[in-house]
């Protein structure tokens, strides 16, 4: 049975985005596998604007060898890439100077989650977007469905890829619009067979491993639903605002990096599906002031404040000695009525604390609890 169709902007909505706002406007094409069809559909949205009389520029387009896709860069204006030494050799990089020289209303940029140079502006292409975004110019970029942040455990649960380059979720769920661009798994397949996404040798290859049936259709699934989430969180064109919603969802967590890396993810996706803002909470008691635990703690701590701010959430810091009471006191006082919470956690908390989950377990009535393994 196919999924159902996802209500989405018309193209024609994004040009009106473009002329309704000083700021750059952000669309993106979303897809579950390489050789879907991103990079060919913005291609032909540059024509179509192009065509409408708009400004419309390429800053960074990987086509991959790809016949149909190279033929649709013919009569569009190509920004030079950037080159730049590196080690004993030359690597070319998106150059954002000449970009905001050249100053075009639309820029279309490939590969959203790309990992730059060392010595770059930026270590990320989305940063780099997002400072075209701030000068006014719009983009038009595209990523796939793994590369999102908060997907991290579930995608390498499903498929047993640990995918490296990330974006966060809120930068995806702010853009202005988002295009699924769905194919089949068996469809996604018979393209690969064909060498319509890769050459023969590779092709094999990525049909034994992750081009799968079952990778496919895991990954499918998982673009449909963020595609429709993202949509459902804000208001379409035209569209009455959302009542605003108070209840909040709150996660608590350490200095254990991996750990509360899973749940900080869970937190970020459970939160977007109920419209729910989110509080990754610490307790911090006097021995665990930064100035008396060890520097790797302290890091790996900053690296978790990170993390959740890049998922959408805030965060906050408490001081106190009876850790429990301390939550339990910021939940009743903020209009927490979610919480999430791990399994292990007298484990993973650093240092020796009193068992948070079985605290809330039975002191907090009203506050429903989301337990989450992170182990598995």
């Amino acid at each position: 049975m196919e999924p159902p169709a996802i209500e989405r902007l018309k193209p024609e909505d994004f040009l009106r985005l473009i002329e309704k706002s000083r700021l750059g406007k952000l669309k993106i094409y979303l897809g579950h596998a390489a050789g879907v069809g991103k990079t060919y559909a913005m291609l032909e949205e540059a024509h179509r604007l192009k065509k409408a009389g708009v400004d419309v520029v390429i800053g960074w387009v990987e086509t991959h060898g790809r016949t149909e896709t190279e033929a649709l860069l013919e009569g569009l204006e190509i920004i030079p890439r950037k080159q730049v030494p590196h080690g004993n050799a030359t690597v070319e990089i998106l150059d954002v100077d000449a970009i905001f020289k050249r100053y075009p209303t639309v820029c279309i940029i490939d590969e959203l989650p790309f990992t730059n140079v060392e010595g770059s502006t930026h270590p990320k292409r989305y940063l780099e977007v997002h400072d075209l975004l701030l000068a006014g110019i719009n983009v038009i970029t595209a990523m796939n469905i793994q590369h999102l942040e908060s997907l991290h455990d579930t995608v390498l649960r499903a498929t047993g890829v640990d995918v490296r380059e990330r974006v966060p979720d809120r930068f995806v769920l702010e853009a202005d619009q988002i295009v699924n661009i769905d194919l089949t798994a068996e469809e996604l397949r018979e393209r690969l067979r064909l060498g319509k996404i890769y050459p023969a040798d590779r092709a094999a290859a990525a049909l034994e491993n992750f081009f799968t049936e079952d990778n496919l259709n895991e990954l499918r699934e998982l673009a449909l639903r963020e595609t429709a989430a993202a949509l459902d969180q804000r208001s379409r064109l035209g569209a009455r605002p959302q009542p605003e919603v108070t209840e909040k969802l709150a996660v608590f967590i350490s200095t254990n990096p991996v750990t509360t890396a899973k749940l900080l993810r869970t937190a970020s996706r459970i939160a977007g599906r109920l419209n729910r803002e989110w509080i990754a909470v610490y307790v911090r008691r006097k021995k665990e002031d930064p100035v008396n635990i060890p520097s790797d703690l302290q890091r790996q701590f900053m690296q978790n404040v990170q993390l959740a701010t890049e998922l959408g959430g805030q965060v906050t810091i408490l001081e106190g000695e009876n850790v429990c009471e301390a939550l339990l006191k910021f939940c009743r006082e903020n209009d927490v009525h979610l919480v999430v919470l791990g399994t292990t956690e007298r484990r993973w908390w650093q240092f020796t604390r009193p068992n948070v989950l079985n605290f809330f377990l039975h002191h907090a009535p009203g506050i429903d609890l989301h337990i989450v393994d992170p182990n598995n």
